[in-house]
């Protein structure tokens, strides 16, 4: 579904990623982990379009869509969820939700991810009309997720999700995107919280000072020695 080839891109005149390529396949749960700095989140830019790699490819549906406007790969059916959010904080829980939906305003089924988003986050059933400033950290990006759900993508890509959010909301946040991967949908997720990633994740690629480590199962990435040592503690 996504292939992202020899993709180098800048981030404020320094390198961020330098030549990574990784691919994503259809159904999949990818997790893309490294500590802070590692050039995950300009790893998922480069491929959102809110930023323009210096070289390289990104692919997907058999598309090129490296220098694509954001607003256009959007369009082609990938979310992005990006780190800090970006929600409307004056607008309600609602209007935040009906703003995913704007691809779809003049179709009489605009609202009809609403199931899926409200089947995995009841809470935001509970306070549609509150303002989203007015909502915990997991709680908005509950709706965060929820608002990226609204575009119906075929890709979600989620920015550090469990940064911010207490923790016993963190297995919460991870379960709704299995959840997410089982309604049919393609997961590309970074994260710092190696070990819940891999839990959830089919394959991982491991980022170190913007060039790409490591690759392979979940299961292989987290039994190896070095991540045991570097990344998880053990």
């Amino acid at each position: 579904m996504l292939s992202v080839h020899e993709v180098t891109t800048a981030y404020q005149g320094l390198v961020a990623i330098s030549s990574v390529s990784i691919e994503v396949a259809r159904g999949e749960i990818v997790c893309v982990a490294g500590a802070n700095g590692a050039g995950k989140s300009t790893l998922l830019k480069s491929i959102a379009g809110a930023e323009r790699p210096r070289s390289g490819t990104v692919t997907f549906d058999g598309t090129r869509i490296d220098g694509m406007a954001q607003h256009m790969v959007t369009a082609r059916g990938i979310a992005y969820v990006p780190e800090n959010r970006r929600l409307f904080p004056r607008l309600s829980v609602r209007d935040n939700l009906r703003l995913g939906s704007y691809l779809y305003r003049r179709e009489s089924n605009r609202e009809e991810p609403l199931a899926l988003v409200f089947e995995l986050f009841p809470r935001l059933s509970e306070r549609l009309d509150q303002r989203a400033e007015t909502l915990s950290g997991g709680e908005q990006q509950m709706l965060a997720i929820g608002r990226a759900l609204m575009t119906r993508p075929r890709l979600l890509m989620l920015d550090e999700p469990s940064q911010g959010i207490m923790p016993k909301l963190v297995d919460e946040i991870f379960q709704a995107v299995k959840r997410i991967r089982d309604a049919g949908m393609t997961v590309l997720i970074v994260e710092q919280r190696i070990a819940e990633c891999l839990d959830i994740a089919d394959r991982a690629y491991i980022l170190q000072t913007g060039r790409l480590q490591m690759q392979g199962t979940a299961d292989e990435i987290k039994g190896n020695p070095d991540v045991r040592k570097a990344y998880l503690g053990l």
